[in-house]
């Protein structure tokens, strides 16, 4: 029996254009938001916002999506890293369910949101015996430090965006590299 290729990397990448086409679509329908006075999460306000089902669908989806790549591509080859890549969906779910109307628990899952992305750079780095996500790690830190300490700049946004395109390379690295493991595995499955 052929084994087609797994839709790992296409996965990966629609999980990643999925919500940064919503936050897109939404920020470009939206007149007054600011990226340097606003968070992201303003843009799925239920009650403030016209385009909040846009930007909470999109990122409601967009972590769906990292939750099946996680499963589907990275289990077999290492559990403890799909758990991270399911925590990364899950919270980002939760960013999207518990919007800003949930105040301090909105905070609080943006902030387990945020953290995952960290805790995913950490595992990519160990599993993957690389310093090289440590620099976006950095980066990701100063961002929020410069926010938190500094009120710079006055809105979140800037600081989450870093965060996020910090992540994404090694997202869809890992991503790809889980794929390639995976395959060999799959064709021993299909020729029994």
């Amino acid at each position: 029996m052929k084994i087609n290729k797994t839709p790992c990397l296409s996965l990966a990448y629609l999980s990643v254009a999925v919500p940064l086409i919503s936050i897109a679509i939404a920020t470009l329908l939206s007149d007054w938001f600011s990226i340097t006075n606003n968070a992201l999460s303003d843009l799925g306000h239920a009650t403030k916002s016209p385009v909040a089902p846009i930007f909470n669908f999109g990122l409601s989806l967009g972590g769906a999506l990292i939750i099946y790549t996680s499963t589907l591509c990275i289990y077999k080859i290492s559990k403890a890293f799909s758990v991270v890549g399911f925590l990364v969906g899950f919270t980002l779910i939760l960013v999207a369910v518990f919007d800003e109307v949930y105040r301090g628990l909105h905070f609080a899952v943006s902030v387990a949101f945020f953290l995952s992305l960290a805790v995913f750079l950490i595992a990519y780095g160990i599993y993957f015996k690389s310093y090289l996500p440590l620099p976006a790690l950095a980066v990701g830190i100063i961002a929020w430090v410069l926010h938190f300490a500094y009120d710079v700049p006055k809105g979140v946004a800037i600081p989450e965006l870093i965060s996020i395109f910090a992540t994404i390379p090694f997202y869809l690295d890992a991503v790809k590299r889980f794929q390639t493991d995976l395959l060999p595995s799959l064709k021993g499955e299909g020729s029994a």
